[in-house]
């Protein structure tokens, strides 16, 4: 899993039937400290509720479609989690506002 910032939406009427009725949503990289990290954004089918602005857990590959959700579907990248908060060596790195 990595952590992504919520950065947009994408909508895409006519997608496989997988994944109708599935919220898209564009997400790049972050850092535990919430800075985005210079690589380019990428859509990930949202299975947590997440949105624009939020930190998120994105599972990658064939983990992406181990959720309700994506079980089958053709997904390489689903929002699994939002976080609240990070902490690293004991301190607080991330709190969700």
């Amino acid at each position: 899993m990595i952590i992504a910032r919520v950065i947009g939406s994408a909508v895409s009427t006519a997608k496989c039937e997988r994944l109708r009725a599935r919220k898209l949503l564009i997400v790049q990289e972050a850092t535990a400290r919430n800075e985005l990290v210079d690589k380019a954004p990428f859509v990930a089918v949202d299975a947590a509720g997440a949105g624009e602005g939020e930190l998120v857990l994105v599972s990658l590959g064939s983990g992406g479609r181990y959720t309700e959700l994506t079980d089958q579907a053709p997904v390489d990248a689903a929002i699994v989690g939002i976080l609240d908060s990070l902490e690293i060596g004991g301190a607080n790195t991330f709190e969700k506002h």
